[in-house]
């Protein structure tokens, strides 16, 4: 049989893939096994793309398990019986037939990585270009990623309401999309790149799932359409126009700096249903002694003026300086530190990032509402670098749920909610050496995004009685009382505080809890 092209991408066909999946569930490929199969110093090296402790570990290990470790994973020759023996059903034949595999020096080897991954009560194979550990070389421009850390990232802070349509904005091999088949009804999957989109519609086949797949640059695909959820891992990454610079259809979009992610803020709003969500992931460059709040919230402001106001919650989850973030993606594409290739490249982004005034890059999630009333808008842009509870969608539905409640409702309704502290919540009062009062108390989140608030004695007392029982009025008249504070400046003080912990979520209510 002739050989495939290494650069096309597997075959769609339904019952072949049908054939694949059943095989492999039949040996019980998914990534808990494949990490038994490894072991954790193993599997901790694949997932630094170094592939020597894997071929070791697999010297002496044989049968299905092993066999797809090496020919999927690791893009090793492999001989026709073992692929027999992994695919019963559908063959090393049958894999030369579905564009799997190619002849190669000692057997067949993969034309293509497969991943089990999964997620959201689901777990589906995720078929993709074989990554610089089976290439052994830098990355083809047209390269179509995996799963990868942006992914899961977009993946874990996505909410997860029952809607009808959703857009996969850039689906890339189509992760996003398989999540949002989970509890969408509709979903629609673009891409400006053909090569992406074949294997989107490849792994849609193999979940069993329907998907919308279209071709074209960002917005351009659906225009004049809405959805109930928008989310998008665009190409974001900031990369110099230049022509001695290689652009990886995966990551750039060919916009110079931030401009693809401010674009996508500005316009996503008109594609949003009243009350619908957009979750992005994106970068943004601000100059030397500039605040990001700024940068984003002007492309918010842009999008208010262009007809669209949108709420939004914004969290910068990291942030670089123009080595760092020159040094990460010039390795992202396979050049390796200490090389010539290596160091032509990081000079031309730091020379972009000098002649653009660019001092920090940062990076986050974007997360905005179309509102549904004629009431304002809320603006909630925030830096957290810590940890975060995984996942993160549930938080994020909640909160901005909370805000969308608070935007809406004034103080008075505020103080007329009887609140309730969420059981993640605990108090830490900080006292010196031989002293009773505290100097310090604070109150923490153990899920969310671990926020820490600081409080006084108002705010704490407050806290104390948010069971659920007393409005928060009642409360802060009884406080005021012990503590002989004046009434109304405690309110003024209460209500401040109350804003605060509803948005982060340290205290809830019916009004701002239920789905």
């Amino acid at each position: 049989m002739a050989g495939v092209d290494s650069r096309t991408t597997p075959l769609t066909d339904p019952a072949g893939l049908r054939d694949l999946r059943a095989d492999l569930a039949g040996h019980g490929v998914d990534s808990d096994a494949l990490s038994t199969l490894l072991g954790p110093v193993a599997a901790a090296a694949l997932r630094r793309d170094d592939p020597v402790p894997v071929r070791r570990r697999l010297r002496d290990l044989d049968g299905p398990l092993a066999t797809f470790v090496r020919f999927f994973t690791l893009g090793d020759p492999v001989d026709a019986a073992e692929l027999d023996e992994l695919c019963p059903s559908l063959g090393a034949g049958g894999l030369l037939e579905l564009g799997l595999a190619a002849p190669a020096e000692g057997g067949l080897r993969a034309t293509c990585d497969l991943m089990p991954y999964g997620a959201d009560a689901a777990t589906w194979l995720v078929a993709s270009d074989h990554g610089e550990l089976a290439l052994g070389s830098s990355l083809p421009h047209d390269h179509v990623l995996g799963v990868g850390g942006a992914s899961t990232t977009l993946a874990s802070w996505t909410p997860r309401p029952q809607v009808a349509r959703a857009l996969d904005l850039g689906t890339g091999c189509g992760v996003q999309a398989l999540h949002l088949s989970t509890h969408c009804r509709e979903v629609v999957a673009t891409d400006v790149a053909a090569r992406a989109l074949g294997y989107a519609s490849v792994n849609a086949a193999l979940a069993d799932v329907e998907l919308e797949m279209r071709s074209g640059s960002l917005l351009e695909p659906v225009a004049g359409e809405r959805f109930d959820l928008v989310v998008s891992n665009p190409p974001f990454v900031i990369t110099p126009r230049r022509e001695d610079v290689p652009v990886y259809e995966y990551r750039d979009g060919q916009g110079t700096g931030h401009e693809v992610v401010a674009d996508l803020v500005r316009g996503v709003g008109d594609h949003l249903e009243p009350g619908g969500l957009a979750v992005l992931l994106g970068n943004w460059e601000t100059g030397e002694g500039g605040d990001w709040r700024d940068v984003v919230g002007g492309w918010l402001d842009d999008a208010e003026r262009r007809g669209t106001p949108l709420d939004a919650w914004v969290v910068q989850r990291e942030e670089q300086d123009p080595a760092e973030y020159a040094a990460t993606w010039v390795r992202d594409g396979g050049q390796r530190p200490g090389t010539p290739e290596h160091a032509a490249l990081e000079e031309a982004w730091l020379a972009d990032f000098a002649a653009r005034g660019v001092a920090r890059i940062g990076f986050g999630v974007i997360v905005l509402q179309r509102p549904a009333g004629e009431r304002g808008t809320f603006r909630d842009l925030v830096d957290h670098r810590g940890p975060v509870e995984q996942p993160m969608g549930p938080r994020v539905l909640e909160g901005v749920r909370a805000r969308t409640w608070l935007a809406e409702h004034d103080d008075d309704a505020v103080l007329d909610v009887a609140w309730r502290c969420a059981p993640d919540v605990i108090e830490e009062r900080h006292t010196r050496p031989g002293e009773s009062d505290p100097v310090l108390i604070l109150a923490r989140q153990g899920a969310g995004l671990g926020r820490t608030a600081g409080l006084d004695t108002l705010g704490a007392a407050l806290l104390s009685v948010c069971d659920g029982e007393l409005t928060a009025r009642q409360a802060v008249a009884a406080i005021a009382g012990l503590l002989d504070l004046d009434a109304a400046q405690a309110q003024e003080q209460a209500v401040a505080l109350l804003r605060e912990l509803v948005a982060d979520g340290f205290v809830a209510g019916g009004v701002t809890d239920r789905g």
